[in-house]
């Protein structure tokens, strides 16, 4: 079936997608039954992917109001919402706000707009009170301003910057460099902006949130978050109805923790200050569910041999697979149209433009690959579709295998997608 296909193209496989979003339900169920999935956006935004997450009762994890939009766009309501990161803007803020869904705080306007929020519920309480009329407040209220909340309390989370390196050394992408989203704890910031919410008339904070960025991916990473968020439960007496322990989650990489490996440890860390009737455990996984399920197939398209190396250039590039140029080694396996062809020593594998720096890898002592021969790049899944930029060939299209059915989820952008929203 691939065969007929034009290559480059991303390639989805349902089934594994299914059998990981199942594995993730069932180590929640077993561990913590009170839990929400918020699907993470920003890992791949594709909408045939979201919608297949949305069906099965995963949330919208959005950190912008561009993504806030997207999930709007493919059915979300403001209450199936997890709104994060510095990049909110007022209006969706506030939808997402009044809707009940979880939006955690994670800069000072924020805060800024919880006042105006809070102004605006004291001024409706005063009007429907005065009243004598609950109904005729509320219309005086509606007619003056256009809108008006039907909530009577505003519930918003914090995300809580903590010192994770020092809890697990070695083992945080940034190091003994702190990380630079949510309030400080260890500088009084998140003490601050938690004394500051509580004053508010009409809202409370009822949720924290502590994802940090892991390059271990452990299970001591999570065990440590389920630490801290037990720690600041005591600390300043709060009552959560959720704690949004983030993602970072490894998934379908050999010798690494999947889902039944952390769930229990997580478990056992917040059951020491949580009760799972009470409160709800909120996970983002994005990388973990989308890895091991996706594909990028490419094709040689040309053999050369300059001076004493043998490159092989594919219609595929180190940008689809790898845009922010970090990785040092790729998954693959190929397939060949002559299989029993003769080991070759070397062959440089690279890709189709004009940067020399698009190499991928070194085959080694491999068959000897020619051109329309493929390579397939396993796990790619993540930060790879939606990191993938408009440079010399414009996006490539995405399949969804199931069994022996192949169906086509994007389309390759042409020329007429690039243009839009332009004028020349």
């Amino acid at each position: 079936m691939t065969e007929r296909i034009p290559t480059p193209y991303f390639l989805l496989d349902e089934p594994i997608l299914q059998r990981y979003f199942d594995m993730l339900t069932e180590a929640l169920k077993e561990n913590w039954p009170n839990y929400r999935i918020g699907y993470s956006f920003k890992t791949n935004s594709l909408p045939w992917l979201v919608n297949f997450y949305k069906k099965q009762g995963a949330y919208a994890e959005v950190v912008s109001r561009d993504e806030y939009g997207l999930a709007k766009y493919l059915g979300f309501q403001d209450s199936e919402i997890v709104y994060n990161g510095p990049y909110k803007d007022e209006q969706s803020f506030r939808d997402v706000v009044l809707a009940g869904g979880y939006v955690n705080l994670d800069s000072k306007w924020e805060l800024e707009w919880l006042t105006k929020l809070s102004e605006e519920l004291e001024e409706e309480k005063i009007l429907t009170d005065s009243s004598g009329n609950g109904e005729a407040g509320r219309e005086k209220k509606t007619r003056e301003n256009g809108k008006v909340s039907e909530v009577s309390e505003i519930r918003v989370g914090i995300r809580v910057n903590f010192n994770l390196e020092q809890m697990c050394p070695g083992e945080t992408t940034m190091g003994e460099t702190s990380g630079r989203f949510g309030f400080s704890y260890e500088n009084g910031e998140f003490a601050k902006a938690l004394s500051y919410v509580r004053a508010l008339p009409h809202v409370r904070v009822t949720g924290l949130h502590l994802h940090s960025s892991s390059k271990s991916r452990s299970v001591q990473i999570f065990r440590s978050i389920a630490q801290m968020a037990c720690r600041l439960k005591r600390e300043f007496d709060l009552t959560l109805s959720y704690v949004d322990i983030g993602g970072g989650y490894c998934g379908g990489m050999e010798g690494r923790p999947e889902y039944p490996d952390y769930f229990p440890a997580i478990a056992e860390e917040l059951h020491r200050e949580f009760d799972p009737e009470q409160t709800r455990l909120v996970v983002e996984p994005g990388i973990s569910l989308i890895s091991k399920g996706s594909f990028f197939v490419t094709s040689v398209i040309d053999v050369r041999d300059i001076r004493d190396t043998r490159y092989l250039i594919t219609d595929g590039s180190r940008f689809n697979i790898d845009a922010t140029m970090i990785k040092s080694s790729y998954l693959y396996h190929t397939k060949l149209q002559n299989p029993s062809a003769p080991a070759m020593e070397r062959q440089e594998i690279t890709g189709y433009t004009c940067m020399e720096c698009d190499r991928l890898f070194t085959m080694e002592n491999l068959p000897e690959l020619q051109t329309g021969d493929q390579i397939i790049y396993e796990n790619v899944g993540g930060y790879t579709i939606s990191l993938n930029p408009l440079f010399i060939q414009y996006f490539p299209a995405v399949y969804v295998r199931n069994g022996e059915q192949m169906t086509e989820v994007r389309r390759k952008w042409t020329a007429k997608e690039y243009v839009q929203g332009n004028i020349w």
